[in-house]
């Protein structure tokens, strides 16, 4: 490369260092972007777009939650084994399919495995709302898992060549407020539907929208070209773009093994996972049991109010992030850390009060404070991960948080529910929902790590780029 080219690819690079040296070379952007500018119609629809399908992969994975108590006196099943079917279920197949998937995604077409998988789970989902035993809904959740894998890794990836480096933790701070519009909006739809027609309908009505969305993705959402926002122009990362330079998948492993920012980063989204599935899971059981709220006055009023609240707390994050993080890099993961650290005594409150003034407020504190490190994390994922492999980066980490998170935290609070009832009650689910306070504090000090290593890292994986 010349050294024009190289001044360039160093002010790129120093967006992890805190030097915000931009580059002027409009070719360095996304290609449909004049220069100047990430925020352009084409990103900005693509990324509300992927920003529409995650919110529906947030609901159809939480339906079951919020239908939990109607199937369990239906079918006549402990809370073990409805621990079992909404987590382990569901999670493997899409623990095992997401890094073949991803794998797939660094080689072809992001949109088009990502409008095949979102068409896929959304008939599951609707085939869910006419399944007549406990088999079959977990063949059900088996193959939703499966088509859910083909959502955040292929986004994730695209969203990083629609945005520079130094704007992605806003963008994917945006990406992040799916499960808050999932809250906002489609939770008290499928709450009203679920009090008065039944739980089966609840997974009718979903499973439709998103069948039709997917075509509509389809045909008007356009692939990226690979390492377009990259600041630099030079041979390596054009060769990239056009995928005429591949990672073998193996050398990619090893590669994020040698990341001490990224296994940080894993660490952290791992137990996250475990905090969010399990409380997404069983948060609507504790509010029958421990509060005696019924279905719909839980969809109506918690599903909002952590919604607005985690709408707020991540824009805000995003924007904190992208503002202290020019100054001062250190802030792209303190900030995402602390607030995991302070969701820990949120959700104990929550757990553990009485009175309907505090553990309300500690709820609607959670909210604000539960999202605000998705953005920066995949931010961070993008900057240490080699452009080829970011997609794989991205899956690896999700599978962590999956299997770990979605599979191990349902399941231990359904267990813990079983063995604390006898002595406890219904009251006994108040206990085994401290597994979640302790899992965000764990994590946020994983991202504390993270940060510590996340420059050198940053600087690795351009320079490995560099070197294809």
């Amino acid at each position: 490369m010349t050294s024009g080219r190289d001044a360039v690819e160093v002010g790129a690079i120093t967006t992890m260092t805190g030097q915000e040296t931009m580059s002027r070379n409009p070719t360095s952007r996304n290609p449909t972007a004049p220069s100047g500018s990430d925020w352009t119609f084409p990103a900005v629809y693509s990324l509300g777009f992927l920003t529409l399908i995650s919110a529906f992969n947030y609901l159809d994975r939480s339906l079951l939650g919020l239908a939990l108590p109607q199937i369990k006196a239906e079918m006549h099943l402990s809370d073990t084994v409805m621990g079992l079917v909404s987590g382990l279920a569901f999670v493997l197949f899409y623990s095992i399919m997401s890094v073949p998937i991803a794998w797939a995604a660094d080689r072809w077409s992001r949109r088009n495995i990502i409008a095949a998988g979102f068409f896929f789970w959304s008939l599951m989902t609707l085939l869910t709302g006419w399944v007549a035993n406990i088999w079959q809904l977990t063949i059900a959740r088996f193959l939703m898992g499966a088509g859910e894998a083909c959502a955040i890794a292929p986004s994730n990836s695209m969203t990083a060549d629609l945005f520079r480096v130094e704007r992605r933790a806003l963008a994917y701070s945006i990406f992040a407020i799916a499960s808050s519009i999932s809250s906002i909006l489609f939770f008290p739809i499928a709450g009203w539907i679920g009090q008065n027609y039944g739980w089966r309908h609840m997974f009718i009505v979903a499973g439709i929208p998103g069948i039709i969305l997917a075509l509509l993705f389809l045909l008007t959402v356009r692939e990226p070209r690979r390492g377009a926002s990259e600041a630099s122009t030079g041979p390596s990362l054009a060769r990239s773009g056009q995928n005429a330079d591949r990672m073998p998948f193996w050398q990619s492993l090893r590669f994020l093994l040698g990341s001490r920012a990224y296994l940080a980063l894993l660490a952290g989204a791992t137990l996250m996972g475990l905090n969010v599935f399990a409380s997404s899971v069983w948060t609507p059981t504790f509010l029958t049991r421990v509060h005696n709220l019924s279905l719909g006055e839980i969809a109506a009023t918690i599903g909002p109010i952590r919604g607005i609240c985690g709408v707020s707390g991540v824009l805000l994050g995003g924007i904190l992030v992208d503002r202290l993080g020019r100054r001062a890099p250190h802030w792209r993961m303190t900030i995402p850390a602390v607030a995991c650290i302070l969701v820990g005594p949120a959700e104990a409150v929550f757990a553990l009060s009485a009175v309907h003034s505090v553990w309300l407020g500690a709820f609607a504190v959670s909210g604000f404070l539960l999202f605000i490190h998705q953005g920066p994390v995949f931010a961070g994922v993008m900057a240490v991960a080699d452009v080829r492999i970011r997609a794989v980066a991205t899956s690896i980490l999700l599978f962590c948080s999956a299997m770990f998170g979605q599979a191990v935290g349902p399941l231990f609070v359904g267990v813990m529910n079983d063995m604390l009832e006898p002595s406890l009650g219904p009251l006994a689910i108040r206990y085994s929902m401290l597994i979640v306070a302790a899992t965000a504090a764990l994590g946020g000090l994983s991202f504390l790590l993270a940060g510590r290593f996340i420059v050198a890292d940053a600087n690795r994986a351009t320079t490995s780029g560099a070197a294809a």
